[in-house]
């Protein structure tokens, strides 16, 4: 029975390795940039949903006029 190479790494995950080796400084910006789309802070989550609250509800099909 043969078994699956234990010590097997995959192009990509080589390719990532190596590029966080070449730019230790990467990891920082990605947290930054994360930060700025996704990580939000309680106080701007609840001002969203203040915000969705009043919204219109929009027709299925936003062309046709009936």
């Amino acid at each position: 029975m043969m078994l699956p190479a234990r010590h097997y790494v995959s192009d990509h995950t080589r390719f990532i390795r190596e590029l966080l080796e070449k730019k230790p400084e990467l990891a920082q910006e990605q947290r930054k940039g994360r930060a700025i789309w996704w990580d939000k802070e309680p106080r701007d989550l609840a001002l969203g949903r203040e915000m969705d609250a009043g919204r219109v509800p929009q027709a299925a099909y936003v062309y046709w006029n009936e």
